[in-house]
C-alpha cells in the first residue's frame, strides 16, 4: 500500500504530495488526514496524508512511512476540502491551511503522556520543630513569610508564593510540591435556567429555527442588551435535540470565559473550549473531547471554526462586526468565509450576531443575500443608556485637559451611589511617547522607526509592532539633560490619574499588557462583577459583550483616537467600538449614562452614536464609500511587497505595479506602489499595491501567478490579501 502525503515545509515549490511505502505495521492504523512521520531530502520531517492506495506504477524506489505521529488528531474530509477552499480563497500553501486546523501546540510526541490539568500545591517537607528552627535562626524575608503561612495552612496553590523565594526553600528541601488534578469549576450537568423570549427574541428564534437543515445566513441585528445570546441558547437546545452540533464563535478571549459559564449552566459538559489562552494540555483534551463526539458545542474564538465537530446543525458568529475574525498573517482567512463554508457543506444556517454589523454584511442583508432580523430593545425594555457629547475644545480651555467637568461630577456621583464606572480608553501604555524639552530628542524603535511607548510598572520602552524593549533613563541619550517629557496618555496612566483624583475608587485596568498571565482576563472580569472594584480601565477589549449590572456609567476618555486614523473604515471602527462601549452601561434596572469626550463633536459619526442611530452612520458612510469606490460597492486586494532592503523593496513594487497595469481588467482600479501603513517593521521596508475591483475573473490568477514568481526570492517576498480589513 501507498500515501500520498503533503510534508510540512510552508514552501511553494514543495506544495505537492509526495509518494510513500505503508510499512506492514501501519496499513490497519493509517488513514487519511492522519500527521505522519517521513523521510524527506535526508532528514524526517511531518507530512498528512492525502490519499492511500494500492497502485503504484512508477519505477522510483520509494521510502517508507517512519511512524503516525499521533493517531487521534484526524483531518476528516470536510476539513480536507476545507483546506482547498482555504487555499484558494487565501493563495495560501495548502500545508499552511491544514496546519492552521491542526496548531502546532497539538504536536504531541508520546501516547502516555499525562493529559490531565492540576493545580500545584506547596507543603512543608520538615517536621514543625526544624521549620521553627530554621524561622529563629534567620532574619524575616519571603523565605520566612512562606513558611510561617505553612505552619499555619496545610498546603498553599504555587502560583500565590513568590518564586524566586520558593526555588531556595526547595533546594534546602523544606518544602515540596504536591499536584491535585484540578477539578472543573463548571458544572458536568446543566442547571435549568429557562428565561423566558421576549416577543422580539421569539421571532428571531422562530425565523432561525423554521430554516434548520437549510444553508442559510441571518444577521441578527440587535441593540446592546437585546438577548441575543438567549436567542443562541435557545437555538442551541433545539440543534442538540435534533442530534446535531454547533460552534459559537466570540471575537475576544476576554468574552469567552463570561460566555462560558453561561453555557455551562445550560449545557454542562456538552460544551468544549478552544481558543490561543488555554495550555497544550487543555487545547489536546478539548481537541480530543470533540474527536469522540464526547460534546456538542464548541465555543471560542476565531480559530474554533476548523473544530473536528461533525453533523453541524448550527454556526453562530457573535459580535460578527469585529476585526479579530480576520486573521493578519499567513494564511490570512475570515472567520465568517470559513462558517459559509461549512454550512453550506452541513447544509445549515449561519447567525451573524451584532449591534453594530459591518457594512458590508448590512449591505448583503438589505439585498436579500442574508436574511435580516432585527431586535429594536433591549431585554426586559429597558432604556439605552443617555449619551451626552462633550466637546475637549472647550474643556481645555478650563484647564480640564483629561477628565471633563461633566465626567467628573458623574464619577463622582456614581462612586457614591456604590455604582461602577467604565472608562474606556483604547491606548496602553503610560506614555505614547517620550520627547526631549531641551533637544527635541524622541524615544524610536530601531528595528520600526516608530515612537516607542513608556510602561511605567516595569520602567521600559516598548516598541507595540516587533516587541523591541529597553530599560528607561531618567536622562536625555541625545544632550544627557534630565529633560525628558512624557506625551500622550494610555490606560496605565489614567488609572494613576484615577486612583489620586477619586478617593472612592477602587480601580482595575484591563488591556494586552495586564491580561498576559494565564486566566487574568476571567480573574479581572469576575473581580470586577464580584463588586471588589469600582472603576474599570481599559482598551477595545472591555467594549465588547461584557454584562456588569451595577455598571452604570461609561467614559470614553478620547474618542478621536480610532477616527483620526487615516483608514477608509476608521469612522466604521470608531462608531462601532463606542457603541458597543456604550452599551455596557445601564444594562439592569438602573438606567446608564455615557460621556463621550471628543474634539470633533461635530463629526458626523460622533453624532450618530449620541442617538444611537447606526441607520443614519450606515446611510452617510455608504454615500461615501460609493463616491470613493470602496466595500461594499468594491472589492478590495492587498498586496505588500517587503525586503530588507529599501531600493530592492522599491524597485520591485514598481515592476509589479507595470505588470498588474498590463494583466488585469481595465475596469480595475490599481493605487500604488506606496509605503505601507507600518512602512519599516522589524528592519524590514514595506510597499503596498491595493486593486479595487468589481468583477475581473483574471485578477486571482495574476495574483497567484506573482505570488509563485516571489515564491523563489529570497530578498524580495510577498504578502497578498484578498478583502483586506486594513490597507
Amino acid at each position: 500500500m501507498y500515501a500520498y502525503c503533503l510534508i510540512e515545509y510552508p514552501i511553494k515549490t514543495l506544495d505537492k504530495a509526495f509518494t510513500y511505502k505503508i510499512p506492514s505495521n501501519l496499513q490497519s492504523k493509517l488513514k487519511v488526514g492522519m500527521k505522519v512521520l517521513v523521510p524527506f531530502n535526508n532528514r524526517n520531517v511531518y507530512g498528512i496524508v492525502l490519499r492511500i492506495t494500492h497502485d503504484y506504477k512508477e519505477n522510483y524506489e520509494l521510502k517508507e512511512i517512519i511512524n503516525i505521529e499521533d493517531e487521534f488528531l484526524v483531518l476528516n474530509k470536510e476539513l480536507l476540502l476545507l483546506g482547498k477552499y482555504m487555499q484558494e480563497i487565501t493563495l495560501c500553501s495548502l500545508i499552511t491551511a491544514y496546519q492552521t486546523m491542526l496548531p502546532s501546540a497539538l504536536k504531541i510526541k508520546k501516547q502516555n503522556t499525562d493529559y490531565n490539568n492540576y493545580d500545584v500545591y506547596i507543603k512543608l517537607n520538615k517536621k514543625e520543630t526544624e521549620i521553627l528552627a530554621y524561622i529563629n535562626n534567620h532574619r524575616p524575608s519571603k523565605k520566612i513569610n512562606i513558611l510561617q503561612k505553612l505552619l499555619k495552612e496545610p498546603q498553599i496553590l504555587k502560583q500565590e508564593l513568590d518564586s524566586s523565594a520558593l526555588r531556595e526553600l526547595k533546594k534546602l528541601d523544606l518544602v515540596c510540591e504536591k499536584k491535585v488534578i484540578k477539578k472543573s469549576e463548571y458544572p458536568n450537568n446543566p442547571i435549568h435556567n429557562n428565561k423566558i423570549l421576549n416577543c422580539e427574541q421569539k421571532d428571531a428564534y422562530l425565523k432561525i429555527k423554521s430554516s434548520f437543515n437549510i444553508f442559510k445566513t441571518f444577521l441578527l441585528y440587535g441593540v446592546t442588551g437585546s438577548g441575543k445570546t438567549l436567542i443562541y441558547i435557545n437555538l442551541i437546545k433545539e440543534v442538540i435535540k435534533e442530534n446535531k452540533t454547533a460552534i459559537l464563535l466570540v471575537p475576544e478571549i476576554s468574552l469567552t470565559e463570561q460566555i462560558i459559564s453561561i453555557f455551562y449552566e445550560n449545557f454542562g459538559k456538552e460544551v468544549a473550549i478552544l481558543h490561543s489562552a488555554l495550555s497544550n494540555k487543555e487545547k489536546y483534551q478539548e481537541y480530543l473531547k470533540i474527536l469522540n463526539n464526547e460534546v456538542k458545542i464548541v465555543i471560542g474564538t476565531r480559530s474554533a471554526i476548523f473544530s473536528p465537530l461533525t453533523n453541524i446543525g448550527l454556526i453562530i458568529i457573535d459580535e460578527a462586526h469585529s476585526d479579530t475574525y480576520k486573521q493578519d498573517n499567513n494564511p490570512r482567512y475570515h472567520a465568517k468565509d470559513i462558517a459559509l463554508k461549512r454550512c453550506e457543506y452541513h447544509n445549515c444556517p449561519l447567525v451573524l450576531g451584532s449591534a453594530t454589523p459591518s457594512l458590508e454584511d448590512m449591505a448583503r442583508a438589505l439585498k436579500g443575500v442574508y436574511e435580516l432580523i432585527t431586535l429594536k430593545k433591549r431585554a426586559n425594555n429597558l432604556p439605552m443608556p443617555k449619551v451626552t457629547i462633550i466637546d475637549m475644545k472647550e474643556e481645555q480651555q478650563k484647564r480640564n485637559f483629561i477628565i471633563s467637568a461633566l465626567l467628573d461630577k458623574e464619577i463622582n456621583n456614581t462612586l457614591e451611589k456604590n455604582e461602577q464606572v467604565m472608562l474606556l480608553l483604547n491606548r496602553r501604555g503610560f506614555s505614547t511617547f517620550i520627547t526631549c524639552r531641551n533637544c527635541g530628542f524622541t524615544y524610536k524603535c530601531p528595528n520600526c522607526e516608530i515612537s516607542l511607548t513608556y510602561h511605567k510598572t516595569t520602567n521600559t520602552l516598548r516598541c507595540h509592532y516587533c516587541g523591541y524593549t529597553k530599560i528607561k533613563d531618567d536622562i536625555c541619550p541625545s544632550c544627557h539633560e534630565k529633560a525628558l517629557n512624557y506625551m500622550g496618555m494610555g490606560t496605565e496612566k489614567l488609572a494613576d490619574i484615577i486612583m489620586e483624583k477619586y478617593p472612592l475608587a477602587k480601580v482595575i485596568r484591563m488591556d494586552a499588557d495586564t491580561t498576559t498571565k494565564k486566566g487574568a482576563h476571567d480573574k479581572i472580569i469576575k473581580s470586577f462583577k464580584n463588586l471588589e472594584y469600582n472603576v474599570l480601565i481599559g482598551t477595545q477589549m472591555i467594549s465588547k459583550g461584557l454584562d456588569f449590572p451595577k455598571c452604570t456609567l461609561v467614559g470614553i476618555i478620547n474618542a478621536d483616537d480610532s477616527l483620526n486614523i487615516p483608514d477608509f473604515r476608521s469612522s466604521e471602527r470608531t462608531f462601532s467600538l463606542l457603541n458597543q462601549a456604550s452599551g455596557r452601561a445601564g444594562r439592569s434596572t438602573t438606567p446608564g449614562k455615557v460621556i463621550i469626550q471628543t474634539f470633533s463633536p461635530d463629526n458626523d459619526t460622533i453624532r450618530a452614536l449620541e442617538n444611537h442611530d447606526y441607520d443614519t452612520f450606515y446611510k452617510k458612510e455608504m454615500n461615501i464609500r460609493k463616491i470613493l469606490k470602496y466595500p461594499p460597492y468594491y472589492y478590495l486586494a492587498n498586496i505588500k511587497i517587503a525586503s530588507k532592503n529599501y531600493d530592492e523593496a522599491s524597485s520591485e513594487a514598481s515592476k509589479i505595479k507595470k505588470y498588474l497595469a498590463k494583466n488585469l481588467d481595465k475596469t480595475s482600479i490599481i493605487l500604488g506602489p506606496s509605503t505601507a501603513s507600518n512602512f519599516k517593521r522589524n528592519n524590514i521596508y514595506r510597499f503596498s499595491i491595493t486593486i479595487k475591483y468589481r468583477y475581473d475573473n483574471s485578477l486571482k490568477k495574476v495574483i497567484k501567478t506573482l505570488d509563485e514568481i516571489y515564491g523563489t526570492n529570497k530578498n524580495v517576498f510577498l504578502e497578498v490579501d484578498i478583502n483586506p480589513l486594513y490597507i
